[in-house]
C-alpha cells in the first residue's frame, strides 16, 4: 500500500463527521484500499491497481474471517464501508464513458471486469462462510450493502456486450450465481422483489444505486446503465412493479426520447413492460397514459422498422387502458378513439411507402388494428380499399409476408363490415382474381409452401366476398373453370363454388 495514503480515512457517504470510520487493523486497511481507488487522477491507474493487489490479500487474510463478527466494537461500520468499496469496484470495471470506447479500451474494461469478479467471489464466500457461522450475526448487514453494487456489476458484465469477453461473462455469471446462492433467492426476480410476500426484495436498493446514472444528464455517462435498468426491469413483473412506478417510468421516458434509434427501441421496449405490468388505474391516474401514448405516438413519425414494430405492439397493448377512460352514452356517436388516430396515421404512411421492411411492418400489425377497431373500422374503409389493394398488387419477397398479412387484414375487415362489402365487389374480386393468377403464374424463388399459402387465403377472401354479396361472386365466377387453362387458378374458383353452395348468405 502506498505509505501516503496509510492514515487517512475517506468520510462515509452522508456522514459529516470524516473520522467515524472504523480504526481497526481491517477499518484501516479497507479504508486505504478506498483512498487509493479515489487517488489523484494521474496515479489513479497505478493506485488502483495497487490497491486490487491489497483487497485480494485483505479477503485472503486470517483476521478477515473476523469481518462479520459483530462482537468487536472497532467493526461497527465495516457493513457500510464494505459496501463503499463493493462500489468503488464496480466503478473500476465499469466500460469507458461516453464515444471514447473503442476495441482497446473494451478488452482492458474485460480485463478489470475479470479481475474484480474474482474479489467479489471472494467477499461473497466470506459471507457465506459468516452466514454459517454461529458467532458471525453481522453477515446481514454486510450482504444488505454488497447485494447491490454486487448485482450491478454482474449484470453489466454477464450480458454480450461490447465491453464483455467470454472471460469475463463467465466471471460475471459466476459472481451472479454466488449471489443468489447466499440470498437465497431461486432467481433474479426473487432476488429483485423477494422471494415471498413477507420478503421486500432488493429492486428499491438497486434502483437506488442506479438513479443517479439515470438522470438527463447523466444517463449516457456509462453505456451499461441503460442496460442494466431495462434488464433488471424486465425482471420484475405484476404484482410487485405497481409499488415502483414512480422509479421506473421516468428513466424508461428518458431513454425512450433519444435521438439514438437502438436507445428509443430499448426505451420503448421498458414502456411496454410497464404498461404490461402495471394495472391500469395505477396508469390512468395523474395522467400517466395520456403521457404514455404522446411520448409513443411521435415515434410513429420516424422510418426505422424495428422502432415502428416496438411502438405499434406497445399501443395496442395500451388502448385497452386508454379506452377505460372513455364513457360512451347510446344515444350519441361513439368517439374516435386513439386507436383511430393511430389507424389513420399507419394508413397514411402505407399508401405511399415503397421500403419493404416497413410495408412489412405495418402490414404485420394492421389485423391487429383491424380486429381491435371491429366494426368502427368503418369509419377507415375507403383507405383501408386503397391501402390493401394497392399492398396486393405488389410482390413482396419470397416470404411474402405482406401479402399474407394484408389477406388476413381483409378477411377480418369483410367479418367485421360486411354489410357495406357489396358496394366495393368489383374491385375487390378484381384484386383477388389477379393476385391468384400472378401466384399461379409465378416462376421466382417463393417456395411453393408460401405460393400455397397465398392461394388459400385469397380463395377464403373469394369464399367471405361472395357471402356478403349473397352469391353474387359464385355467378361472376361462373364460365370462369370452363375457359382457364391453368389448373391452380381453376382449383381456386371451384373451391368457391363449391363452399358457396347451400351456405346461408349471412353466415360471416
Amino acid at each position: 500500500m502506498e505509505p501516503d495514503g496509510s492514515r487517512e480515512s475517506p468520510p462515509r457517504e452522508g456522514s459529516s463527521c470524516p473520522g467515524q470510520w472504523p480504526f481497526s487493523a481491517l477499518g484501516q486497511a479497507f479504508s486505504q484500499i478506498l483512498h487509493q481507488f479515489a487517488g489523484q487522477e494521474s496515479r489513479r491507474g497505478k493506485a488502483r491497481n495497487a490497491a486490487l493487489r491489497d483487497l485480494s490479500a485483505v479477503l485472503d487474510a486470517k483476521e478477515c474471517d473476523q469481518l462479520f463478527a459483530g462482537s468487536d466494537t472497532s467493526l461497527r461500520g465495516m457493513p457500510e464501508m464494505l459496501g463503499q468499496v463493493a462500489k468503488a469496484l464496480g466503478k473500476y470495471a465499469a466500460p469507458p464513458e461516453g464515444p471514447e470506447g473503442g476495441g482497446d479500451r473494451h478488452s482492458e474494461v474485460a480485463e478489470k471486469a475479470a479481475a474484480v469478479g474474482l474479489l467479489f467471489l471472494k467477499l461473497l464466500r466470506k459471507v457465506e462462510t459468516a452466514k454459517n457461522s454461529l458467532v458471525c450475526p453481522a453477515w446481514k448487514a454486510g450482504l444488505r450493502h454488497l447485494a447491490g453494487p454486487i448485482y450491478i456489476f454482474a449484470i453489466t458484465h454477464n450480458l454480450e456486450q461490447p465491453w464483455t469477453s467470454p472471460k469475463s461473462q463467465g466471471v460475471a455469471g459466476q459472481v451472479l450465481a454466488l449471489l443468489l446462492q447466499v440470498t437465497e433467492c431461486g432467481s433474479v426476480a426473487g432476488f429483485l422483489h423477494g422471494e415471498n410476500e413477507d420478503e421486500k426484495g432488493r429492486f428499491t436498493a438497486v434502483m437506488g444505486l442506479l438513479k443517479p446514472d439515470l438522470n438527463k444528464d447523466s444517463w449516457k455517462s456509462n453505456p451499461a446503465t441503460k442496460h442494466v435498468f431495462s434488464w433488471t426491469l424486465q425482471k420484475v413483473t405484476r404484482p410487485w412493479l405497481s409499488q415502483h412506478l414512480e422509479r421506473v417510468l421516468p428513466p424508461s421516458l428518458l431513454i425512450s426520447d433519444d435521438y439514438q434509434t437502438e436507445n428509443k427501441i430499448l426505451g420503448v421496449h421498458c414502456l411496454h413492460h410497464i404498461v404490461l405490468n402495471v394495472p391500469a388505474a395505477d396508469l390512468l391516474q395523474y395522467n400517466r397514459a395520456q403521457v404514455l401514448y404522446h411520448a409513443l405516438f411521435n415515434h410513429l413519425y420516424t422510418r426505422e422498422h424495428h422502432l415502428i414494430q416496438a411502438v405499434l405492439l406497445c399501443l395496442l397493448d395500451l388502448f385497452p387502458i386508454l379506452e377505460k377512460a372513455l364513457h360512451w352514452k347510446g344515444d350519441a356517436a361513439r368517439p374516435t378513439t386513439h386507436c383511430d388516430e393511430v389507424l389513420q396515421l399507419i394508413l397514411t404512411h402505407m399508401e405511399p411507402e415503397h421500403r419493404l421492411l416497413l410495408r412489412r411492418t405495418y402490414a404485420r400489425n394492421l389485423p391487429a388494428f383491424v380486429k381491435r377497431l371491429g366494426i368502427l373500422t368503418v369509419r377507415h374503409l375507403k383507405r383501408l380499399d386503397r391501402v390493401i389493394i394497392g399492398y396486393l398488387e405488389v410482390y413482396d419477397g419470397p416470404e411474402e409476408e405482406a401479402r399474407l398479412k394484408i389477406l388476413e387484414a381483409l378477411k377480418l375487415l369483410m367479418q367485421y363490415t360486411w354489410p357495406r362489402v357489396p358496394c366495393r365487389l368489383v374491385v375487390l374480386l378484381k384484386a383477388l382474381l389477379k393476385l391468384i393468377c400472378d401466384v399461379a403464374r409465378d416462376s421466382s424463388l417463393t417456395p411453393e409452401s408460401v405460393k400455397s399459402a397465398l392461394l388459400e387465403e385469397a380463395t377464403d377472401c373469394l369464399i367471405l366476398l361472395d357471402r356478403c354479396s349473397e352469391g353474387q361472386v359464385k355467378g361472376l365466377l361462373a364460365k370462369i373453370p370452363q375457359s382457364c387453362e391453368d389448373s391452380k387458378v381453376g382449383n381456386c374458383i371451384r373451391r368457391v363454388q363449391q363452399v358457396s353452395e347451400g351456405a346461408p348468405y349471412n353466415a360471416t
